[in-house]
């Protein structure tokens, strides 16, 4: 697989606790540079990066991050302020106690009022598929994809383990519509990637891989 079929998909990730803006700009450098598929930085960030970057390269966001516990209220209104300051994807949290408790309804209500505030900007489901059962995973399949979620994602990386060959071969299974599928966290190397990639991921999360593909 050609290295800029690679970079294309790569959401250019920033989100540790202690980042600062040189940092960001670093990372929105190196994403309008290489022409990755976003940058994902913390909501604190957005409105300087989105000024910074001018539209030379999308600027992601997390949402109800990384616990995913936060009321539905308070997703809606971080999103809204992220759009606002000129995000154009969002990744959120999914509740999972609500997950674990069968509480699907609200779970896909939870979603379509994020996407609601969305609009036409590209929201991601993080479904956090370490702390799932093989059930769960292909329920969350199932809410994300009768949801207006654009896709369903599998990690934040904060968590006790990041995406795996069969979580991906998982949800390329059990998605549908148009549904798409973005890998996160636990890609350590470019054979990785391309096996995510064709696995059935469109979308590769990760803070990494882009140093690997351009040293």
């Amino acid at each position: 697989m050609e290295k800029q079929c690679i970079i294309s998909h790569i959401d250019h990730t920033l989100l540790k606790q202690d980042a600062t803006w040189e940092q960001v700009m670093e990372v929105c450098n190196e994403g309008m540079k290489q022409k990755t598929a976003s940058v994902c930085i913390p909501p604190s960030f957005v409105s300087q990066a989105a000024s910074f970057v001018q539209g030379k390269v999308a600027i992601c966001t997390v949402i109800g991050f990384p616990n995913g516990y936060q009321t539905t209220v308070a997703k809606v209104f971080e999103t809204s302020e992220a759009i606002k300051n000129g995000a154009n994807e969002i990744d959120m949290v999914i509740n999972l106690g609500w997950l674990k408790e069968g509480h699907y309804e609200k779970i896909l209500q939870e979603i379509n009022a994020v996407k609601y505030v969305c609009g036409a900007k590209i929201l991601k489901v993080i479904v956090e598929t370490c702390l799932l059962t093989e059930e769960e995973k292909v329920r969350m399949c199932e809410i994300v994809s009768t949801s207006k979620a654009d896709y369903i994602k599998t990690s934040t990386g904060f968590s006790k383990g990041g995406a795996t060959l069969e979580d991906i071969q998982l949800f390329a299974k059990h998605v549908f519509g148009d549904t798409k599928i973005k890998a996160a966290g636990g890609i350590k190397s470019i054979q990785d990637a391309e096996d995510f990639l064709n696995m059935g991921a469109d979308r590769l999360g990760s803070s990494s891989l882009l140093h690997m593909l351009c040293e």
